[in-house]
């Protein structure tokens, strides 16, 4: 378009020079005067021009997009832009607008996510916080020592479960938020794997679950750390919904670039409604065993597993148990 103005001003300008030169029959004075007058007009034409252009095609977007920014600074996540043009066709202004509406979009989505976790957490310190001031309450005038000692088992519990609670919300918090990634070295995974399944050893053995394990000698490339998390909470959640006399198993394959890890019970079991709700925050499928868990343990976990590069499947079926099984990605060092 400027190329187009600045060569339709070129040629006026030489026609008008070339008429009046004719007509005056080359009277500089004639010609010089205007000439002036001309390139005034045309100046002032092409100013015009450019006024509406920039009018039209720079400033009424950025007003909008300024206005949307406003109202995105200012806690309106629903606003949304339309381009001005078909899709094959964007300009930058368009790109923009349409990166303002995914971020808005994705702010309205965490916004959500956030009032709702904030309402969880309420929720969950709620529960722990109102058994411990009651049992406690009734422990100042409880004399029968029986009584006492279940009262404090109670309050035990419950501290236990404020503990955890807190614990996993802090580690989630900090998964979420670090920008810095977790640090990653050569470890035996077969042998980390081990010393996770000993810490179980003693409730295992109180509740007389059968534990069968095949590991695979497996060396990989990761954080020993992050992964721990996931072993001890797929473990605590194994034993958790496992019966009395009940089997649990777990193995270790090497794959190919990755680890394959399957940790499976024969407790009650995952729904299919529950099951597509499993990693969500504070969800808990089986709310029998509520009091012993606070819904973040798989959340922690598919985080960690999203952070490390891998995936996390589940199998299960009502009353015959669930097999979780976790591929993680062997970083090659660089």
């Amino acid at each position: 378009m400027f190329f187009l103005l600045i060569a339709a001003t070129v040629t006026v300008s030489m026609f008008i020079f070339h008429v009046v030169n004719k007509r005056s029959a080359g009277d500089r004075k004639t010609i010089a005067s205007v000439m002036l007058l001309t390139i005034i007009f045309l100046s002032l034409v092409c100013t015009l021009c450019d006024l509406l252009r920039r009018r039209v095609m720079i400033d009424r977007p950025t007003e909008q997009i300024l206005d949307a920014t406003e109202r995105i600074a200012a806690g309106d996540f629903s606003t949304r832009l339309l381009p001005r043009h078909r899709y094959a066709k964007y300009d930058q202004y368009d790109v923009i607008m349409e990166n303002l509406n995914t971020m808005a979009a994705e702010l309205q989505k965490s916004e959500v996510l956030k009032t709702d976790f904030i309402s969880n957490v309420s929720h969950e310190l709620k529960t722990p916080l109102t058994v411990i001031r009651s049992y406690a309450e009734l422990l100042q005038t409880e004399t029968d020592e029986e009584t006492r000692k279940k009262y404090a088992e109670t309050l035990v519990q419950a501290a236990n479960r404020l503990s955890g609670l807190t614990s996993n919300i802090l580690q989630l918090s900090k998964l979420e938020n670090q920008k810095i990634l977790p640090e990653k070295k050569k470890f035996r995974l077969d042998e980390s794997l081990a010393e996770c399944i000993l810490g179980f050893e003693d409730v295992l053995e109180q509740k007389k679950i059968e534990l069968s394990c095949d590991l695979d000698e497996v060396e990989i490339f990761s954080s020993q750390s992050y992964l721990e998390l996931v072993w001890n909470n797929l473990f605590s959640n194994a034993v958790k919904f496992t019966e009395k006399g009940g089997m649990i198993a777990i193995t270790l394959k090497k794959g190919e670039n990755n680890a394959i890890v399957s940790v499976s019970d024969s407790g009650c079991g995952i729904s299919a409604e529950a099951g597509a709700r499993l990693f969500d925050k504070f969800y808990q499928g089986d709310t029998s065993h509520a009091h012993e868990g606070n819904g973040l343990g798989l959340a922690l976990v598919k985080k960690v597993i999203d952070i490390l590069g891998g995936e996390i499947f589940v199998e299960s079926e009502i009353n015959k148990g669930s097999t979780f099984t976790v591929t993680i990605r062997d970083n090659v060092e660089s």
